[in-house]
């Protein structure tokens, strides 16, 4: 492992703990960030003075802990599926959100809230997974054996679209208020509604998937020298790349299930991640998770103290500063071409 290498990881561990940190001191209710911290501890350092109420303790551990874990999750997990998908395609453009698995996770969520099935926090994860993965295979189907990035592109923005146009009219023909609420968090992304018991099954989904891309990451980097490359080392580029999309939208269901549609971080991260430590994939893949755990937790608390004491969803907040970066993106790339 280089040098360089540990530095990003520590400073990105560090950064980790302190934007947690602060997400859970700062809010509606500002707590001292040393009485955070004195409280966290309680538990295992018993002799520690408690100069906090019950009430802090509870927001403290049933209110934002769950929602900083969760962020952490969420980004981690939407990084790495955008991470995997940009190595996979070849296509710097790729993410869950352009590639519409986002759109399709969205919509099967927002259906089974709509219809009172009622899957529960190990059901909903489930959900959103077919549904990303039926958007997803409509897009390949779509874009054929080309390769294009704009068919890939601009078919992941169709169906992604039309996914929010059949959310929209589920809502708005059987939806109730309650349910129109459920399903407009799903829409906009956010984590405030987050709690311990819609955390194990992404955490899980995060931890198998990074330890299985990782593993894969000398495979990836292969295919990302093209498919001829991939061949001549026995790799059948179109079954792996196929196993590889089926993970995506397994990490990016979960992470709408439990944060809704929270857009481009899996588009953004993993080129910040590139300029850090390159492209070389397990590399790109760790270091992308570690860096999209840091960058939600961060945009999670600036969304919640730019309107305060209102809460912006963080989804809104992405969307704003992602639309534009991609923009950028997509002009650098026609003056390329």
């Amino acid at each position: 492992m280089s040098r360089r290498l540990v530095l990003v990881y520590a400073a990105l561990l560090i950064a980790l703990v302190v934007v947690g940190g602060l997400a859970v001191s700062l809010g509606s209710v500002r707590l001292p960030l040393g009485q955070v911290w004195r409280i966290v501890l309680e538990p295992v350092v018993p002799w520690i003075e408690q100069d906090w109420t019950s009430a802090r303790a509870a927001i403290v551990f049933d209110s934002r802990i769950p929602r900083v874990v969760g962020g952490m999750l969420v980004g981690a997990a939407l990084a790495l599926s955008g991470a995997v998908a940009q190595l996979v395609t070849g296509n710097p453009l790729a993410d869950p959100y352009l590639l519409g698995v986002s759109g399709g996770a969205g919509f099967a969520v927002s259906l089974t809230i709509v219809l009172g099935i009622g899957a529960g926090t190990v059901g909903l994860p489930i959900v959103a997974f077919l549904g990303g993965l039926a958007a997803l295979l409509v897009v390949l189907a779509v874009s054929g054996r080309s390769g294009s990035v704009t068919t890939l592109v601009l078919g992941g923005l169709a169906v992604g679209q039309v996914a929010f146009a059949m959310t929209s009219f589920v809502l708005h023909a059987f939806g109730t208020g309650d349910q129109a609420k459920q399903v407009l968090f799903w829409i906009s992304g956010g984590l405030g509604g987050v709690r311990w018991d819609s955390l194990p099954v992404p955490a899980a989904v995060l931890v198998i998937g990074l330890i299985i891309a990782v593993a894969a990451g000398r495979w990836m980097n292969v295919l990302h020298s093209g498919d001829d490359a991939a061949a001549a080392l026995g790799i059948n580029a179109r079954v792996f790349r196929t196993f590889c999309l089926i993970a995506i939208s397994l990490l990016a269901g979960t992470a709408v299930s439990v944060a809704g549609g929270i857009v481009f971080v899996g588009l953004l991260v993993p080129h910040a991640a590139t300029f850090l430590v390159g492209s070389e994939a397990r590399r790109l893949l760790s270091v992308s998770a570690l860096l999209g755990a840091v960058f939600l937790v961060a945009a999670d608390l600036v969304a919640r103290l730019v309107v305060a004491p209102s809460e912006l969803p963080v989804g809104v907040l992405t969307a704003l500063v992602g639309g534009p970066v991609f923009l950028v993106m997509l002009r650098r790339r026609r003056r390329i071409a």
